[in-house]
């Protein structure tokens, strides 16, 4: 399964593709997508749903895995992580390509075994799992990674179970 994470953000969206299975993954490619502060708020989304539809055809993901944006007391960066998050929603579903949510939490334990994990554990899990001769950078480069590989691993077992329970499914 190859996935597609996006870590959703206006300043910087994180995007990693892996190749994965249940136990198994293989990194593709990680980039961030900057878009300048100072520039109007559509031109910005408008750059970001670009960058995304190029890394659509580029990579041909089975699947976008997107981190579920939560609440925060900071309203203007849920809204910008929110603008960004439908772009991205909007750019898979213009490409024909699924699209699932993770929250952090999900995220991190599926990484690092623990949902309370700091980002550096992250950072240092996901070097390890690829292993990468150095960390992704930003922080928003490895969370998108690590999106990527929650769902390559989560995922596919999601999948393995529904099509157990399904009539005609798997013996």
């Amino acid at each position: 399964m190859r996935v597609l994470g996006v870590d959703p953000g206006l300043t910087r969206c994180g995007l990693g593709v892996v190749d994965g299975s249940a136990g198994r993954a293989r990194m593709i490619a990680v980039g961030v997508v900057r878009t300048p502060s100072d520039a109007e708020p559509g031109e910005r989304l408008a750059y970001l749903e670009t960058q995304l539809g190029e890394w659509l055809r580029r990579f041909s993901p089975d699947v976008v895995a997107v981190e579920r944006v939560f609440a925060d007391a900071n309203v203007a960066s849920v809204m910008t992580t929110a603008h960004a998050t439908a772009i991205a929603l909007l750019t898979a579903h213009k490409h024909g390509v699924p699209i699932v949510f993770h929250t952090p939490t999900e995220v991190k334990a599926a990484v690092t075994g623990s949902g309370r994990a700091e980002k550096a554990q992250v950072t240092t899990m996901v070097t390890k799992i690829l292993r990468l001769d150095e960390p992704p950078r930003p922080a928003d480069a490895a969370d998108a990674l690590a999106l990527a590989i929650c769902h390559a691993w989560r995922g596919s077992a999601a999948a393995r179970v529904a099509a157990a329970l399904t009539p005609g499914g798997m013996p």
